[in-house]
Protein backbone atom coordinates (compact mmCIF):
# COMPACT_ATOMS: atom_id res chain seq x y z
CA UNK A 1 0.00 0.00 0.00
CA UNK A 2 2.85 2.43 1.03
CA UNK A 3 4.49 1.61 -2.42
CA UNK A 4 1.37 2.42 -4.41
CA UNK A 5 1.06 5.88 -2.37
CA UNK A 6 4.46 6.71 -2.77
CA UNK A 7 4.24 6.28 -6.99
CA UNK A 8 1.15 7.65 -6.92
CA UNK A 9 2.75 10.49 -5.37
CA UNK A 10 5.59 10.54 -7.32
CA UNK A 11 3.39 10.52 -10.88
CA UNK A 12 1.54 13.64 -9.78
CA UNK A 13 5.13 15.75 -8.69
CA UNK A 14 6.19 15.00 -12.22
CA UNK A 15 3.19 15.83 -14.21
CA UNK A 16 3.09 18.76 -12.06
CA UNK A 17 6.78 19.40 -12.70
CA UNK A 18 6.08 18.94 -16.18
CA UNK A 19 3.06 21.12 -16.89
CA UNK A 20 4.67 24.02 -15.15
CA UNK A 21 7.81 23.41 -17.58
CA UNK A 22 6.02 23.59 -20.29
CA UNK A 23 3.80 27.26 -20.00
CA UNK A 24 5.16 28.93 -22.72
CA UNK A 25 2.67 31.14 -24.78
CA UNK A 26 1.36 29.10 -27.76
CA UNK A 27 1.69 31.44 -31.24
CA UNK A 28 -1.78 31.87 -32.93
CA UNK A 29 -1.11 30.07 -36.34
CA UNK A 30 -4.64 31.29 -37.71
CA UNK A 31 -2.93 34.69 -37.65
CA UNK A 32 -1.16 35.85 -40.83
CA UNK A 33 2.06 37.39 -40.17
CA UNK A 34 1.04 40.16 -40.80
CA UNK A 35 -1.28 40.35 -38.38
CA UNK A 36 0.96 39.53 -35.53
CA UNK A 37 2.31 42.76 -33.66
CA UNK A 38 5.58 42.75 -33.32
CA UNK A 39 7.45 44.88 -30.05
CA UNK A 40 8.32 48.02 -30.86
CA UNK A 41 12.13 48.26 -31.69
CA UNK A 42 14.04 51.48 -30.10
CA UNK A 43 14.63 54.10 -32.75
CA UNK A 44 18.13 54.86 -31.88
CA UNK A 45 20.45 51.46 -31.62
CA UNK A 46 23.02 50.70 -29.09
CA UNK A 47 26.48 50.24 -31.40
CA UNK A 48 27.67 47.17 -29.81
CA UNK A 49 31.41 47.50 -28.27
CA UNK A 50 34.53 45.41 -30.43
CA UNK A 51 37.12 43.55 -29.24
CA UNK A 52 40.43 44.95 -29.56
CA UNK A 53 44.14 43.28 -28.68
CA UNK A 54 46.52 44.65 -26.80
CA UNK A 55 48.76 44.92 -30.06
CA UNK A 56 46.40 46.21 -32.06
CA UNK A 57 45.68 49.37 -29.18
CA UNK A 58 49.33 49.57 -28.75
CA UNK A 59 49.56 50.37 -32.74
CA UNK A 60 46.81 53.02 -32.92
CA UNK A 61 47.92 55.19 -29.81
CA UNK A 62 51.01 54.83 -31.33
CA UNK A 63 50.30 56.04 -34.66
CA UNK A 64 47.06 58.48 -33.79
CA UNK A 65 45.85 61.10 -31.88
CA UNK A 66 42.79 61.89 -29.52
CA UNK A 67 42.41 58.12 -28.61
CA UNK A 68 40.94 57.81 -25.28
CA UNK A 69 42.80 54.57 -23.04
CA UNK A 70 40.56 54.43 -20.22
CA UNK A 71 41.14 52.59 -16.68
CA UNK A 72 38.21 51.18 -15.06
CA UNK A 73 39.43 49.40 -12.02
CA UNK A 74 40.16 51.34 -8.77
CA UNK A 75 42.71 53.91 -7.98
CA UNK A 76 44.66 51.67 -6.39
CA UNK A 77 45.24 49.72 -8.67
CA UNK A 78 45.93 52.69 -10.70
CA UNK A 79 48.78 53.77 -8.89
CA UNK A 80 50.06 50.69 -8.43
CA UNK A 81 50.69 50.22 -12.42
CA UNK A 82 48.85 51.25 -15.80
CA UNK A 83 49.43 52.11 -19.14
CA UNK A 84 50.80 55.22 -19.65
CA UNK A 85 48.56 58.12 -21.11
CA UNK A 86 45.18 56.19 -19.51
CA UNK A 87 42.83 57.84 -17.32
CA UNK A 88 41.50 55.97 -14.80
CA UNK A 89 37.38 56.40 -14.37
CA UNK A 90 36.59 53.04 -12.34
CA UNK A 91 33.85 51.39 -13.66
CA UNK A 92 31.54 51.94 -10.74
CA UNK A 93 31.78 55.67 -10.89
CA UNK A 94 31.31 55.41 -15.05
CA UNK A 95 27.99 56.41 -15.17
CA UNK A 96 28.28 59.22 -13.20
CA UNK A 97 31.09 60.93 -14.66
CA UNK A 98 31.32 59.65 -18.30
CA UNK A 99 29.53 62.44 -19.87
CA UNK A 100 31.22 64.77 -17.97
CA UNK A 101 34.90 63.58 -17.91
CA UNK A 102 34.30 61.77 -21.93
CA UNK A 103 32.64 64.49 -23.48
CA UNK A 104 33.10 63.15 -27.34
CA UNK A 105 30.99 60.45 -27.85
CA UNK A 106 32.32 60.07 -31.02
CA UNK A 107 36.15 59.55 -29.70
CA UNK A 108 37.86 56.13 -30.12
CA UNK A 109 37.83 54.82 -26.34
CA UNK A 110 40.04 51.76 -25.67
CA UNK A 111 38.56 50.57 -22.31
CA UNK A 112 40.70 47.95 -19.56
CA UNK A 113 40.66 46.55 -16.49
CA UNK A 114 42.62 44.09 -14.59
CA UNK A 115 41.59 40.92 -16.57
CA UNK A 116 39.02 41.75 -18.53
CA UNK A 117 35.59 41.51 -16.79
CA UNK A 118 35.21 44.82 -15.91
CA UNK A 119 36.31 46.11 -19.23
CA UNK A 120 33.78 44.17 -20.65
CA UNK A 121 31.05 46.01 -18.68
CA UNK A 122 32.23 49.39 -18.72
CA UNK A 123 32.28 49.06 -22.67
CA UNK A 124 28.79 48.09 -22.57
CA UNK A 125 27.73 50.73 -20.44
CA UNK A 126 29.61 53.27 -22.65
CA UNK A 127 27.92 52.38 -25.41
CA UNK A 128 24.79 52.65 -23.78
CA UNK A 129 25.31 55.87 -23.09
CA UNK A 130 25.67 56.73 -26.51
CA UNK A 131 29.90 56.35 -27.23
CA UNK A 132 29.90 55.23 -30.76
CA UNK A 133 33.56 54.07 -30.91
CA UNK A 134 34.02 51.76 -28.11
CA UNK A 135 36.77 48.95 -27.86
CA UNK A 136 37.36 46.26 -25.14
CA UNK A 137 40.68 45.64 -24.85
CA UNK A 138 40.43 43.49 -21.96
CA UNK A 139 43.01 42.75 -18.81
CA UNK A 140 46.35 45.32 -18.55
CA UNK A 141 47.76 41.56 -17.38
CA UNK A 142 47.74 40.95 -21.02
CA UNK A 143 49.64 44.16 -22.11
CA UNK A 144 52.98 43.19 -22.78
CA UNK A 145 54.13 46.84 -23.08
CA UNK A 146 55.45 49.43 -20.65
CA UNK A 147 53.54 50.35 -17.25
CA UNK A 148 53.67 53.15 -14.68
CA UNK A 149 53.36 53.12 -11.31
CA UNK A 150 51.61 56.39 -9.51
CA UNK A 151 49.29 58.77 -10.41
Amino acid sequence: MKRIVILLLAVLLGAAVFSACSTKPQQDISQSPAEIVQPEQSPAEVVQPESISPEEAYKRLESEEDIILLDVRTQGEYEEQHIPGSILIPVNDLEKRAEAELTDKDADIIVYCASGKRSSSAANILAGLGYSKVYNMGGIMDWPYELVSGE
